[in-house]
C-alpha cells in the first residue's frame, strides 16, 4: 500500500499554482488556457507589439502573446480596435507615461478605448 501511494505522489506534481497535474501535461494543460485566434488576430496580436516604448518591453508583449495565444479558428470575443489607422487587440500593456496620457485624453473628452491606441502608439 505505501509503495502503491508512494507510486502514486511521485506522479502527481504540485505546480507554481498549487495545482496538482501529471507530469506531461503541462504543455496540454497550456494549450487549453490559450486563447484561440484567427492568423490575422495573432498577426495583429504580434504586430501591436511593435509600438511598445523598448526593446524589453517589444519582446515581452510577442512572449506574452506567444504564451497566451493559439492560431485556429476566428475569435469573435477578442477585443480588437482601429483609430488613426493603428489595429490593436486585446489589453494593451501600456507605460506609466502611457497611461498618464490616456488619463489626460480622456479629460479632454476622448473615449478611453481611442486613447489607449493613441498614447500606445504615438507616445
Amino acid at each position: 500500500m505505501l509503495k502503491r501511494i508512494c507510486a502514486i505522489a511521485a506522479l502527481l506534481v504540485v505546480t507554481g499554482a498549487g495545482l496538482l497535474v501529471m507530469p506531461g501535461a503541462g504543455a496540454d494543460a497550456t494549450a487549453k488556457r490559450r486563447t484561440t485566434v484567427s492568423r490575422n488576430q495573432y498577426n495583429i496580436l504580434i504586430n501591436q507589439c511593435r509600438y511598445a516604448n523598448s526593446v524589453t518591453l517589444r519582446k515581452k508583449c510577442r512572449a506574452y502573446v506567444r504564451k497566451h495565444y493559439r492560431i485556429g479558428k476566428w475569435n469573435p470575443d477578442l477585443d480588437c480596435r482601429t483609430y488613426s489607422g493603428i489595429t490593436v487587440c486585446g489589453k494593451l500593456m501600456l507605460s506609466r507615461r502611457e497611461r498618464r496620457c490616456v488619463t489626460l485624453m480622456v479629460r479632454a473628452g476622448l473615449t478611453r478605448r481611442r486613447a489607449e491606441v493613441e498614447c500606445y502608439a504615438f507616445v
